[in-house]
Formats: C-alpha cells, structure tokens, sequence
C-alpha cells in the first residue's frame, strides 16, 4: 500500500480527492485545521500549515506509522478580494502565509519521508499564468508565486528523483466559489475608492465563476497524475475562453478594456 498525504483535506478539493484516493488504494493522511472521522484508509491529522511546530508534530505522528510517502497533494489555500490600496497588511501577509508558505512548510518537513520516484502535486489556478485582474489581484500574485516555486522545486528535485505537479483548475464547485461571492460583497460595501467599479466587476466575476467544475473532477485529474510514469509538468482544467482572450492582447488592450468595463 502507498501512502499519501493531502493538505486541505476538508475543503471541496481535499476532501473529494481523499475520497479517490482512498477508493484507489492508497492510504491517506489527511491534514486540516478541522478533521472529520477517521476512516478505512484515512487518518485525519490536525494541523494549521502556518504554524512550523504544528506541521512538526504532525510530521511525527506520519513517520511514526511510515518513512515512505509517495506524494503529497496540497489543496490548502484560501481566496483574497480586495483593493491593493485599501487592504489591511495582516490580510496581505495571511494570503501568501497560507497560499505559499504553506506549501513551502510541508514540503521542507516532510521531504525525509520522499524518496526516489515520489510525487509533489500543488493546485494553483488558472490565474497564475495570466495576467492579474484588478482586486483579485492578491489572490492571483499569490497563485503565481506557488507557480514559480513550484516550477523551481521541480528543477531541484528532479535531481532526487521526486516529481513535482503543477495543477490548475479554474472555477470549481467548492465553499470557494461561496467565499469569492461573500468577499465581493463585503469587498462592494466597505470599498471608498471604488464603489461603482466593485459592482460592476461583481457581475463579471459571477459570469467567469458560473462556469465551473465539480472537486470530483479535480480529485480524478489529480489521481491520473499520480499514475503517470512521467507527469508532466502543468495539467490544466476548466479554463475560461474570456480570461484566455483577453491574455491574448497586449498589456495596454487589457488594460483600456478592463478600464472601459468598470469605470
């Protein structure tokens, strides 16, 4: 049996692919804030990704039961709306804690247990190649930035003999989808810069997210990754035509179109 370790494992995408993985055969250690019960095959872990010492005692309690992880799956991440301008620091700083350093945590405490022919999967978003929307943008720079050290992590690795996945889904039916609606309405309420704008690009972005996937979906692609004899670097699903051809034109388009949609 291969065992496997997924961060987020309570959220739309983690739980859904704890449930694959475990109806696949692997063993699961699934690490979250909020656990459920254990299962066959499942061992929930407690863990806040931000807190080194957590993620130590959680490293324990896996090494005590295997010294072989075959891969782990990061689905670990919260979505950020705001200004750039009128965003508070401490949210600033808690997007790239959870969304970047997070990954970052696991993967350094963990790496004794990867061995030759281990897998890293981490799920960024269609967003991290694109270039940023206006008050998504800290959500976006955060994605990108897991992007590039994802690309990065894959360069050294390889050198080990651990493969690192990069998966980008866009919309998904997750409590995501539910947070992204909640922070543009308070995002619409508390904005004194960009009262019309913030509701007009809340149209826009309720367009863009009604277009989404089920987290089975994500979980299937993330389990066919870890089949592959040699995965390639960037699986992509969902991606939405309109981001696509608006990436398409250069910066100054973008930019004059985005500006005539929400002023």
């Amino acid at each position: 049996m291969q065992y496997v370790l997924v961060t987020g494992a309570s959220g739309g995408m983690g739980k859904a692919a704890v449930t694959a993985l475990k109806n696949a055969g692997y063993f699961v250690f699934a690490l979250d804030k909020n656990t459920g019960e254990a299962q066959d095959n499942v061992l929930p872990i407690q863990a806040d990704i931000t807190d080194e010492n957590s993620l130590q005692t959680a490293f324990n309690a896996v090494s005590s039961i295997t010294q072989d992880l075959y891969a782990i799956l990061h689905f670990a991440g919260i979505y950020t709306l705001d200004s750039l301008v009128e965003i508070d620091e401490k949210k600033f700083r808690q997007a790239f804690d959870v969304n970047v350093f997070g990954a970052f945590r696991i993967n350094k405490i963990f790496l004794p247990l990867l061995k030759k022919g281990s897998r890293i999967l981490l799920t960024t978003s269609e967003l991290a190649p694109l270039d940023p929307l206006p008050f998504t943008g800290l959500y976006a720079v955060t994605k990108s930035t897991l992007d590039k050290y994802a690309y990065s992590l894959r360069m050294e690795l390889q050198l080990l003999g651990i493969s690192v996945t990069v998966l980008r889904p866009g919309a998904v039916q997750t409590g995501m989808l539910n947070v992204s609606t909640d922070a543009l309405d308070a995002f619409c309420e508390k904005t004194e810069l960009y009262s019309c704008n913030a509701k007009r690009f809340k149209k826009i972005v309720e367009s863009v997210e009604a277009r989404n996937i089920p987290p089975e979906k994500v979980a299937k692609s993330a389990l066919r990754i870890l089949r592959v004899k040699r995965p390639k670097y960037v699986y992509k699903l969902n991606r939405n035509p309109l981001l696509l051809l608006l990436n398409i034109l250069p910066p100054r388009m973008q930019t004059w179109i985005i500006k005539q949609v929400l002023k």
